[in-house]
């Protein structure tokens, strides 16, 4: 079963190839590589990327609707 995607408002992160067959999450408004606790996101299988970028729009949307801090 396909996942729904999220609306365009609630999507910050996603991902793209990096050229050698590996993924890379960034930041849809600055264009950055994204970080997790510092580390960048990059060089990732593209399964790990897809459920990270999953993840941190999910934290995204709670923190615009102030469930989490």
């Amino acid at each position: 079963m396909k996942k729904p995607k999220p609306l365009r408002s609630e999507i910050r992160y996603d991902m793209r190839e990096d050229g050698t067959g590996m993924w890379a999450v960034y930041d849809i408004f600055t264009g950055l590589t994204a970080e997790v606790n510092g580390v960048p996101q990059d060089g990732l299988d593209i399964e790990i990327a897809d459920d990270l970028v999953d993840l941190l729009n999910a934290e995204y949307i709670a923190r615009r609707k102030g469930t989490t801090h």
